[in-house]
């Protein structure tokens, strides 16, 4: 009898957890961005969804249609309006991508700090190759995390707010 063991390694990597961290303080400081880029987010995915599903549907009409495909006017007429529905579509991505991008430059502001926490994290995370003791999970640190987000000193001023957070 043979065992096969197979391990998986789920080691978060510096750039996954800086934007896993950059995504939870902008949501505490900025609930309004982080609210917004997650709809935007499900509107774009449900506008690719719609397109997918006007070309499967012209795919199956094409395939469907015996003789001349101009005799049939339901394929015509079905062409016509996914051609207007692919062009709204288009047009509202087009809007999209403008506002996501304004998101994403506010959103980059508190890079810093998310980084700077990041780095934090895998510096405690080598400690264990010091003493074993000195182990800490990905979980306590988020915690910690938010702990420094809540009792970091406020400030109205950007500038200052992310210089309290990068410091505390």
């Amino acid at each position: 009898m043979c065992v096969k063991v197979a391990l998986l390694n789920f080691f978060i990597t510096p750039a996954g957890l800086e934007d896993q961290l950059l995504g939870r303080l902008v949501a505490k400081e900025r609930k309004d961005l982080e609210e917004q880029k997650q709809q935007l987010t499900q509107s774009n995915a449900a506008m690719m969804r719609e397109l997918k599903d006007i070309q499967d549907t012209i795919l199956r009409m094409l395939q469907d249609a015996e003789g001349d495909i101009l005799d049939h006017e339901d394929l015509i007429e079905y062409l016509d309006k996914s051609k207007v529905t692919s062009a709204e579509i288009k047009t509202k991505v087009e809007a999209q991508k403008e506002t996501e991008k304004t998101i994403d430059e506010t959103r980059n502001r508190y890079r810093p700090v998310a980084f700077r926490a990041a780095t934090l994290f895998f510096c405690a995370s080598g400690l264990a190759a010091v003493d074993p003791m000195y182990q800490y999970s990905l979980s306590w640190f988020t915690q910690l995390f938010h702990a420094c987000i809540e009792n970091a000193q406020q400030s109205d001023v950007l500038d200052t707010r992310l210089q309290n957070l990068t410091t505390y």
